[in-house]
């Protein structure tokens, strides 16, 4: 079986350390490949780095940061080429509060070619062609699928509360609390009380049941400015995405 350090080499690239390096570069071919975790893929998007992974779980800094940013901005700047290669994400190293290494539980040696998309602080390689759309309110189970099987949707129950949207809109109001888009502003009449709720904290990061506050876990947000938060996993922040809309506009 080819390990990590021989497929990258065969492409021509390097690193300073094979043990914590999660990117890697050829100079030569001015291509630049980062390795992408199984965990941070969502549709055709996946997040490759970010400054918030300069300080590691263990409160160090991540030694491969400044290779890796070093990488982006080749891209960024530099014109280098970014291709990704899927790795498997395995936690059996950590510890059971989550603390330690990461581990490759393992990885498909073949390199795709995409394009480098930067939301605030996260740097996304990304796809062309269909883009897969996950609903905004659906709960991505990670389970696998085989071709031609039924996919079952779990639906998180709390946005869908009536009495938790209820308290929510009463608190908040009925504009998108990113954009300040309101629907019965623009469509009038057909557009009244029309508008997502978000948990902002998703179901998938809750353990077991909890008691649900609706103005501190839920708020208003339009189904665009809804659908781009889900966009990404994970899924991007309140702050993360205004900021997003801010620069772009500035």
């Amino acid at each position: 079986m080819t390990s990590r350090k021989q497929f990258i080499e065969s492409q021509g690239a390097t690193c300073i350390n094979w043990n914590f390096s999660w990117s890697f570069v050829n100079h030569k071919e001015k291509v630049v490949i980062f390795g992408a975790w199984d965990i941070n893929v969502k549709g055709n998007m996946t997040l490759i780095f970010s400054k918030d992974w300069e300080i590691n779980n263990r409160g160090r800094k991540s030694p491969g940061f400044d290779q890796s940013l070093e990488h982006i901005r080749l891209i960024e700047k530099q014109g280098y080429t970014l291709k990704t290669f899927p790795m498997k994400y395995s936690t059996a190293n950590q510890d059971e509060n989550g603390i330690g290494p990461a581990k490759i539980e393992g990885f498909t040696p073949k390199l795709d070619v995409k394009h480098l998309d930067r939301i605030g602080n996260n740097w996304y390689a990304s796809a062309d062609g269909e883009i897969s759309v996950q609903i905004a309110e659906e709960v991505d189970t990670n389970e696998v699928l085989i071709e031609g099987a039924s996919k079952t949707i779990s639906v998180n129950v709390f946005e869908r509360n009536p009495v938790a949207r209820a308290k929510c809109l009463a608190h908040y109001g009925y504009k998108c609390i990113v954009c300040s888009f309101d629907f019965e502003e623009f469509y009038g009449s057909i557009g009244q009380s029309f508008i997502h709720v978000h948990h902002i904290v998703p179901l998938s990061e809750t353990s077991g049941e909890y008691e649900l506050d609706p103005i501190k876990d839920l708020v208003p947000v339009c189904p665009n400015c809804h659908a781009m938060i889900h966009r990404t996993r994970p899924i991007l922040t309140i702050a993360q995405i205004k900021e997003h809309l801010k620069a772009k506009n500035a």
